[in-house]
């Protein structure tokens, strides 16, 4: 387990400043003086706490399997892919936000994307191509994607248009635990 690289860093970051308002505030000190950092292992990016990252040195490389929160992983061709892991964190610091009713739910939950007709609310002013959490009218959140309208856009859309793109849903937990975590 290593820190990032500074262009490692980079791309983490401008993908997570796509879903958070302040990124300061996940790396901001704790008030028990502690804070949290991000570190590489096996091209996964964890979110960990910095005094339980420096106890994870005393382990081997090749038997540590996870440490902290999986924010994703980084591709070989050195693109960072979030993981549904992440939605504690992005539900957290989230800029943008869809709610969708209970009729919807399942479907998104599935795999598929968010139509019109399942939207109970979102955020104002949400620009297009940007990313967004998407939770249930409870405000449990259930996974997060990116927006394929405007709001306003959104608004004049018939009720079959795809308000949201899917990129990770708590579906994932069942349907990809082979691969989820695995090297």
């Amino acid at each position: 387990m290593r820190p990032l690289t500074e262009p490692e860093t980079k791309t983490v970051f401008d993908k997570l400043a796509n879903y958070c308002t302040d990124l300061k505030s996940l790396i901001a000190p704790l008030p028990d003086g502690d804070r949290y950092v991000f570190r590489l292992n096996h091209s996964r990016v964890y979110y960990v706490r910095l005094s339980i990252a420096n106890l994870a040195t005393s382990i081997s490389r090749d038997a540590l399997l996870s440490l902290g929160t999986c924010l994703g992983k980084l591709t070989k061709t050195g693109k960072f892919r979030l993981h549904i892991t992440a939605l504690p964190i992005l539900s957290e610091h989230a800029r943008y936000k869809i709610w969708i009713k209970e009729n919807g739910a399942q479907p998104f939950l599935y795999g598929s994307n968010v139509a019109k007709a399942h939207v109970g609310r979102w955020s104002e002013d949400c620009p297009e191509h940007s990313g967004c959490v998407v939770y249930s009218m409870g405000d449990v959140p259930l996974g997060f994607g990116v927006t394929a309208r405007s709001t306003a856009e959104a608004r004049r859309l018939d009720p079959t248009g795809i308000v949201c793109f899917r990129q990770a849903d708590c579906g994932e937990y069942l349907r990809d635990e082979d691969t989820l975590f695995a090297g």
